[in-house]
């Protein structure tokens, strides 16, 4: 059954945006009496039937709903410098977003080559990503933010700093984090944090971890911090 997807639905009825009524009835064919599902991004999933195929509005009456369908156990935030190749960064909002994550904040660091992100084109793929991967919770995409300003927030949960620095004691995420926790995590650019952001971190309570022995990119660093969360949490 098709998914898509409407904020703030209130009663028994609701209508699709313009892009989900396009592909909705020009795409998929839709008509009168056709069954679909719908999240609203609060973490409930409606079922309902079209009610007027219309191409810009199509309306559709709720049938049933769903309150916080598959709601995980945990929060994971992930503040990740964004990369110069920004379909790499777009490919790891998608893949985080299927694995399950709560908040994006791309991270603003020293090293980082390419500061700026498409924030409507991610916002897109989160939706799309969150559809596709049959999620009821929309992620959130923080503004960017700069390292210094961002490690001096107040943080809820276990806040944690995978780098590749040999000079500095590195945990596994799974020595200091345990099922159930929120965790925050940052990710660095590729030519990694300095050393003077390292010891901004250790000054606000990160704990340095590693991501096992391989040397990853951004993107790839990212999504497997990612999923060693969801792993721990299954």
């Amino acid at each position: 059954m098709q998914i898509f997807y409407v904020p703030d639905i209130k009663g028994n009825s609701c209508v699709l945006d313009e892009n989900e009524s396009r592909h909705a009835i020009r795409v998929l064919r839709m008509m009168n009496g056709d069954r679909l599902k719908i999240v609203d991004g609060r973490g409930n999933l409606y079922e309902g039937t079209v009610t007027d195929p219309e191409q810009s509005a199509c309306k559709v009456k709720i049938t049933g709903v769903t309150r916080d369908f598959e709601k995980r156990g945990y929060r994971l935030h992930l503040a990740v410098s964004p990369v110069k190749n920004q379909e790499r960064f777009e490919w790891f909002v998608e893949k985080s977003v299927e694995f399950g994550i709560d908040e994006i904040t791309p991270l603003i660091c020293r090293n980082t080559e390419k500061p700026g992100i498409k924030k409507d084109r991610i916002n897109n793929i989160i939706v799309s990503a969150m559809k596709q991967s049959l999620k009821a919770y929309r992620p959130v995409l923080r503004e960017p933010v700069a390292f210094g300003e961002f490690t001096g927030y107040d943080h809820d949960g276990i806040k944690m700093i995978a780098h590749c620095s040999p000079a500095h004691e590195r945990k596994k995420i799974s020595q200091v984090y345990e099922k159930g926790m929120k965790a925050l995590i940052l990710i660095g650019p590729e030519g990694d944090f300095t050393e003077e952001e390292l010891e901004i971190a250790a000054e606000n309570g990160f704990i340095p971890v590693h991501l096992g022995t391989s040397r990853l990119r951004t993107e790839t660093a990212g999504i497997a911090a990612c999923h060693s969360i969801y792993f721990i949490n299954q």
